[in-house]
């Protein structure tokens, strides 16, 4: 028996490490702010690193999240990302941070976070919300100011703004890079393009539809 529970034991460490590893790990030292001249840098836990004794309260600094970003595209929105790429002293925190701005009916559309789960607020407006699980079931909600939802690793998912006014939220992400792929253009803007026979089948459309769409210019917000 006591052959059984070591193993039973084990099986579950080795999960348990499986699954921490999905995530940003956690650093081995105060801070590890990224450096990308190696001849000034120090090795440290996977990653180069700025020497402690050359790091700054600017390493750890963003100016102007409370300026607007500008909504006017055809998405009408703009997200304006603070991560690792910002912020180099976010390097192997685990965290990050994004402000979002939306035009009256503007939309930030279907998109996941391959590395993060974010957890947004709204400041300003109301925003419909909603997530789609690993088995299509769609979870939505209205949110307004002062309102959270969380929007777990890796599912689809989008904010629109319902009102006829300005909408301003801010999300923080579990990832010092959390990353995003939009949906519309992955699919249809990919490049090089995904061989259009494979869409038609896959989305059950005309040919010359999967064409058009393709031929569009899909942008991102970000």
């Amino acid at each position: 028996m006591k052959g059984v529970h070591f193993y039973t034991a084990f099986v579950l460490l080795a999960l348990a490490f499986t699954l921490t590893s999905a995530f940003d790990p956690s650093p081995l030292q105060d801070f590890c702010v990224a450096i990308n001249d190696t001849k000034t840098g120090v090795f440290v836990n996977g990653k180069f690193c700025k020497d402690p004794k050359l790091v700054t309260a600017e390493d750890f600094f963003f100016p102007g999240l409370n300026k607007r970003g500008n909504t006017a595209n055809q998405l009408g929105s703009k997200v304006t990302p603070v991560n690792v790429l910002q912020i180099l002293g976010l390097n192997t925190l685990g965290i990050s941070l994004a402000r979002i701005d939306f035009a009256p009916y503007g939309l930030n559309p279907p998109h996941t976070h391959p590395r993060g789960t974010e957890i947004l607020t709204v400041l300003e407006g109301t925003l419909y919300v909603g997530f789609v699980t690993s088995d299509n079931r769609l979870i939505t909600k209205v949110l307004y100011p002062g309102d959270v939802f969380v929007f777990p690793i890796g599912l689809i998912h989008f904010q629109f703004n319902v009102g006829n006014t300005n909408a301003v939220a801010l999300a923080g992400l579990s990832s010092q890079n959390p990353g995003v792929i939009t949906i519309a253009k992955a699919v249809f803007g990919s490049n090089p393009a995904i061989n259009p026979d494979v869409l038609v089948k896959a989305f059950q459309l005309d040919l010359n539809i999967v064409k058009q769409l393709q031929s569009k210019l899909w942008m991102d917000n970000n």
